[in-house]
């Protein structure tokens, strides 16, 4: 593969690539020196559009690791900001000689258009409401470390679905490797024809709790606020969050997952980040794994395409 814009690109055999691959980085990371001469020469532009800390960090300490170059692009700071394209942005980026683009953009459909002008790999790492397939993959990746099979497993996804470009990628993910997925949030929160995603439907977080093998936990947006979508935040919680009492009910061999940045005392409360079973740190050390797997098979599988030709 060229690029890595979506997940359903890639199919359930490109994910379990993606793993066993994932799996040779995960040892180079527990080295004393955790940095292998795999992309030597490469160049990374990382093209952030938006803010961003784990994903960013993350491509740029994954790219390190790989022994890749990079070149840091905000848009902030950039001609953008005099009215450059994003075409005009993108070539600019290429002229300098980059292998690899990493690109977040508000805009859905951005990475795309952009694989289209660029000649180099092009990475989506999050556009508008619309995918951020590598976060779908480390999360795969988490529940795969804990030796679980996805085969019949119950995955529920709380939280604000309708504007969750985390929650698409992560349904198509999970169910590809045969998990049931339910998403479980208030009507005002759920995208028109909710069951187009392939996913249960839930307005009761309680109701799913028993049989719940991993909960995942979506941020919950504060300019959603402003949009009237839910009566208060704190109310939120009391319906939606993952308070003590309801992470009693949990399985003890549940997982809770979360992608991050969390808001204490809405999606979870503070008295449960600690619980055992919260795997959000665990997501951070495999983004990192997860996704020198991906620099490594898009770059290399695109020089080699490039030889060929």
């Amino acid at each position: 593969m060229k690029d890595l814009l979506t997940i359903d690109q890639l199919g359930a055999d490109g994910i379990r690539e993606i793993m066993v691959t994932s799996d040779s980085f995960a040892e180079v990371c527990q080295r004393p020196i955790p940095k292998v001469p795999a992309l030597r020469g490469k160049t990374v532009a990382l093209m952030f559009f938006e803010n961003s800390t784990r994903t960013r960090t993350s491509f740029e300490t994954a790219a390190k690791r790989l022994s890749a170059d990079i070149m840091n692009f905000s848009a902030a700071s950039s001609s953008v900001n005099k009215g450059e394209s994003l075409r005009d942005t993108v070539e600019t980026i290429e002229a300098m000689g980059v292998d690899a683009v990493v690109v977040r953009h508000g805009s859905s459909g951005a990475p795309q258009q952009i694989s289209r002008w660029a000649a180099s790999s092009v990475i989506n790492a999050g556009d508008g409401w619309h995918a951020h397939p590598t976060q779908a993959l480390l999360d795969v990746y988490t529940i795969r470390e804990e030796g679980r099979s996805f085969e019949g497993l119950h995955i529920a996804i709380v939280g604000d679905i309708a504007h969750s470009r985390v929650a698409r990628s992560n349904i198509e993910a999970f169910r590809l490797l045969g998990a049931e997925v339910t998403v479980v949030a208030p009507p005002t929160l759920l995208p028109p024809h909710v069951e187009a995603l392939g996913a249960k439907v839930s307005n009761d977080l309680d109701a799913v709790l028993n049989d719940t093998d991993v909960l995942y936990l979506l941020r919950m947006q504060h300019e959603r606020m402003d949009q009237a979508l839910v009566p208060s935040l704190g109310e939120y919680h009391r319906a939606f969050g993952l308070t003590p009492e309801r992470a009693r009910r949990l399985s003890d061999s549940a997982l809770i997952m979360h992608p991050g940045p969390m808001n204490r005392g809405i999606e979870i409360s503070p008295e449960v980040i600690d619980d055992p079973r919260v795997r959000v740190l665990n997501q951070v050390t495999n983004g990192v794994i997860v996704r020198m797997a991906v620099l490594y098979l898009v770059i290399g599988s695109a020089a080699a395409d490039r030889a060929a030709s």
